[in-house]
This record gives C-alpha cells, structure tokens and sequence, in this order.
C-alpha cells in the first residue's frame, strides 16, 4: 500500500476494536516490532520486550484473561458520568466499540504484548539522603516510560500498513494469569496488550479537545493561544 505521511498518521490512527480475521504476514509484523524498537527509553537500557500472540489457543485464552478484566472494568465505570466533551452518542459507541473487545480480544489475528524486564539497579550508597529517598518513590510511576514511546511507534507503524490497533491494559487485573499463559519470568512486566489486525471500521479523522483549552504558556491557567 501507498506509504502516508508522519502527520497523516498521527491525525488518523484511532483506535480500532474490530477487526477481520484475514492472517497478518509475519514480515508486516517484523516491521511494526523494528519501529517499535526505534522508541526512546530510559538511560538507553532498550528493556523491552514483545510477545506477539498467534496460536488461536493461546489468543482464546489471554482473550478470557480480558473478559474478566472487562467485568472489572465496566463495574468500575457503571456510573461514570461521560466526559464533557463528548456527545451521548459518541459516548455510547466507545462503550459499544469496548465492550466489543471485550467479548472479541481473543479473535483478533495478532495479539502484541508490550513488556519491560527489569534490570538490576545500580548499586545504591550504603545510607540515601532523605531527598534521594523520597525522589525513589516515584520510580514505580515513571517506568511506563520506558515503554509507552514503543506503543505508540506500534500505533504509528499499524497505522501506515493499514493495520488496526488500540493500547489496552486491563488484562494487567489477572497480570499473574497472563504470565503464567506465556511463560513469562517474574522479572518482566507487562504494560499494554494490543490487538492487531486488518480493521472493519476506518482510520480518522481523531477528534480531540483544542490545543488552546489542555495547554498553557509559563504557568497553569495560562491558555497557549494558538
């Protein structure tokens, strides 16, 4: 297919939920996995690793692992009241378009499993400076880091092949569940599980709230004006 541009992509790569069940070649997958390695990540330690999901019984059975994480989910958000900017309608087909996925996870072609092995910190001084200490803290929060940047080269690179996607974490509710399925090492962690496939909804345009009402010049509550 015609290659499209880096912008073109960015403003239509939504995030799609339903897919055909034609196969995904193996040397389209390799490409989307070699931009995701292109992606930043912390101090350069590239800890990232991939597990791409074939076997249809193995995707029937992470597919389950996300149905009871869906069940968690829509008990959390049962009463969540929509967000302002949307119109009930839109709202309504974004739970439509999730709940679809997760009734349907395990049937998507390729299933991605984004992860970050930890590695062994530096050696730490016998005794932290309280300062030192309380910046560790943070530490559990910024590791997604490491790894999202890659997501979204995936996001980036299905997009231009023409593939569908969309990050998903809920499977992270039975994450023991999900290692135990693939053989992973306690010392790797998951982050996101996308299904990848030829989609039966289409790419764009990505609707967002204006640049002028999420950002700010110098201090907050200062609008950037654009």
């Amino acid at each position: 297919m015609a290659e499209i541009g880096l912008f073109e992509a960015i403003y239509s790569a939504r995030s799609l939920r339903r897919f055909k069940p034609d196969p995904v070649p193996d040397n389209v997958i390799t490409k989307v996995l070699d931009a995701a390695i292109r992606a930043p990540s912390g101090s350069n330690q590239q800890s990232w690793e991939f597990i791409v999901i074939k076997d249809a019984a193995q995707r029937k059975k992470i597919g389950d692992v996300y149905r009871k994480g869906g069940g968690v989910l829509m008990a959390l958000y049962a009463n969540r009241v929509k967000p302002a900017h949307m119109s009930e309608d839109a709202y309504r087909k974004l739970r439509a378009s999730a709940t679809h996925l997760v009734d349907h996870m395990g049937d998507a072609p390729v299933l991605l499993l984004a992860c970050l092995k930890q590695t062994a910190p530096a050696a730490a001084p016998p005794k932290l400076a309280p300062e030192v200490a309380a910046a560790m803290k943070s530490m559990a929060r910024i590791s997604g880091s490491s790894i999202y940047p890659a997501v979204q080269n995936i996001i980036l690179a299905c997009r231009g092949l023409g593939l569908g996607t969309v990050l998903t974490t809920i499977h992270a509710y039975f994450e023991d569940e999900v290692k135990a399925i693939l053989g992973l090492p306690p010392e790797v962690q998951t982050y996101a599980l996308m299904p990848i496939g030829y989609p039966q909804g289409k790419f764009g345009p990505i609707r967002r709230r204006p640049v002028s009402e999420v950002a700010y010049l110098d201090k907050y509550g200062n609008h950037w004006k654009s």
